[in-house]
């Protein structure tokens, strides 16, 4: 095999990489469900690569360069995203509200691509009935909605009642409290 072609293919593969990614981000977080962007493309690079090694589309080589590339690429993003200078929020976006104090953020759900029905329809997920109960709900990363409740709207605990399990809560509260300082 020419060692100008196996660069060829490792060029090729990691062009690809960038380009995949580009528009899995511009596609937004929704799209790729529970994975991260990385993983939803990788998985798509390798069984592509794999197919085109099996079906003898390309040599052996090329194609183990190719998959190389591609993993040397997503071990690159995983140390740039863990270093954290900024390039985290490049490569995996930022968590965007969508509900905050009780109000959908129109803003929030413009960038996500949700209307007021899907926005309910994940709060309903999370056990949420009541818009107001909502202290602030995300559209993380990932695409998963997180909610947080305010105080008020949070399920009654045994230790809110008085008691002995009251006592360890806010000692426990105390000990973290102290821990922070």
């Amino acid at each position: 095999m020419d060692p100008h072609e196996l660069l060829m293919t490792a060029l090729r593969a990691l062009a690809v990489y960038v380009v995949m990614l580009f528009i899995i981000r511009v596609l937004g977080k929704r799209t790729v469900g529970n994975f991260a962007a990385f993983d939803l493309l990788v998985a798509l690079m390798l069984g592509e690569v794999a197919d085109e090694i099996i079906y003898g589309d390309v040599s052996m080589a090329q194609g183990f360069v190719a998959i190389g590339v591609v993993a040397a690429a997503q071990y690159g993003n995983a140390w740039l995203s863990y270093w954290d200078h900024g390039f985290d929020r490049l490569l995996e976006g930022k968590p965007t509200p969508i509900v905050r104090d009780g109000e959908m953020v129109v803003k929030g759900m413009r960038a996500e691509r949700m209307n007021a029905k899907a926005v309910m329809h994940e709060l309903r997920l999370q056990g949420v009935d009541d818009i107001k109960e909502v202290k602030l709900a995300m559209v993380e990363t990932d695409g998963v909605v997180s909610v947080i409740k305010h105080d008020w709207a949070e399920a009654v605990q045994k230790a809110d009642l008085g008691g002995q399990a009251a006592k360890e809560k806010q000692a426990a509260l105390n000990q973290a409290g102290a821990e922070q300082r």
